[in-house]
């Protein structure tokens, strides 16, 4: 048993602590190459995973990442190379950024090409195979710095089929035909007119399922519905984007119930009106070039420049040049619409409002399709 003591810290009228806002920094294009060469030159390790993560320079361990909460990873595989498995409880965005190959995800093998973009459940077995000619490439974004910093985020890396932990172990079968349902026989009582419960405490160990699987976004289909935001009338004050939505993260709108990854296509000239959310985004351009102001800075970035373009509750607003720009972007969302904490202010001159808990914002969207 720990010996160790609590402390008491006097926290009468203090004031609340200021947060710490990661600045926003590019990381070039050339750095990520420079990185994926080192990788390829390594010796090929026992697990067969050569990997870097893409750390902020406010990044603190444990929990290492690009943004707090999410991590940025470079993965490199050389042709006829195969991963070990891996199971974890942290989940993940992907997106091929050069080369071929397959991600094998809960059985299932799903071939993915340059820009295509899948999800990777949690404590769902998977792997990677290179069966191309040349090198592939692959950025994965997880919310694992969230969970090392909780002290929770189980990792299991194995050869076979099943996991170590999983050996000698056997499941409890419960023929629902002839006996209840342990919940259904636990206490489930309204006790206030205005909706406060008592639940049981089979409630709380056999939670109702919602499927979660492996999605894929191949870029040859996303791309076909990239001319409809680029076209779409001048004057619209929305963001010219698609999400790639996940059907298990129901009202949360994400690619994983941490993360919503989107595919933006700006016009030439295009400009944001200025807005914030606690929630942090991460972009990755796949095309063009152009700027993003935060606060007070204003940063440069191109086609292959990965940018922490807004730090939670960092006022922001992007702008492209004299090309057509789009983007990968991954944010937190989700995972703050869970929490109730996802606050979001959409225009200055509107107030800011807890998404999920309150009504949410409107574009514009409305006059022109009423108008077409």
């Amino acid at each position: 048993m720990s010996n160790g003591k609590s402390n008491f810290v006097d926290v009468s009228g203090a004031a609340p602590r200021a947060q710490n806002m990661w600045p926003s920094i590019v990381v070039p294009k050339e750095a990520i190459a420079a990185e994926i060469e080192h990788l390829a030159d390594l010796p090929r390790p026992i697990n067969g995973r050569r990997a870097s993560l893409i750390v902020h320079p406010e990044a603190v361990a444990p929990g290492l990442g690009l943004a707090p909460g999410i991590d940025v990873t470079i993965n490199v595989l050389k042709p006829g190379e195969k991963t070990f498995n891996l199971r974890k409880n942290s989940t993940m965005v992907e997106i091929c950024v050069c080369g071929s190959g397959v991600a094998t995800v809960n059985g299932r093998a799903t071939h993915v090409e340059k820009w295509d973009v899948w999800n990777t459940p949690s404590m769902q077995i998977h792997s990677y195979e290179n069966t191309g000619d040349q090198i592939w490439v692959r950025l994965s974004y997880s919310n694992a710095p969230l969970l090392e910093k909780l002290e929770v985020h189980y990792v299991e890396e194995f050869e076979g089929i099943m996991p170590p932990a999983d050996a000698n172990t056997k499941r409890a079968q419960v023929d629902h035909a002839s006996a209840a349902r342990a919940r259904d026989l636990a206490t489930r009582e309204q006790i206030t007119e205005d909706g406060a419960w008592l639940l049981g405490y089979e409630w709380l160990i056999d939670v109702d399922v919602i499927e979660s699987k492996s999605l894929h976004w191949p870029w040859a289909k996303v791309s076909t519905y990239l001319p409809s935001v680029e076209e779409f009338a001048k004057g619209y004050n929305g963001r010219r984007l698609f999400v790639l939505y996940n059907p298990a993260t129901e009202r949360r709108i994400g690619t994983t119930h941490s993360f919503f990854a989107t595919i933006s296509c700006s016009p030439p000239n295009n400009h944001h009106v200025p807005h914030r959310h606690s929630s942090s985004a991460i972009n990755y351009y796949l095309r063009g070039c152009g700027y993003s102001q935060v606060g007070a800075e204003r940063l440069e970035w191109k086609a292959g420049d990965l940018i922490l373009s807004a730090p939670g509750w960092a006022m922001h607003s992007h702008h492209s040049k004299n090309e057509s720009t789009s983007a990968l972007t991954i944010q937190d969302h989700p995972l703050q619409i869970a929490m109730e904490s996802l606050i979001w202010q959409e225009r200055m001159q509107e107030p800011i409002i807890t998404l999920g808990s309150q009504g949410g914002f409107e574009s514009n969207r409305a006059q022109f399709v009423a108008a077409a």
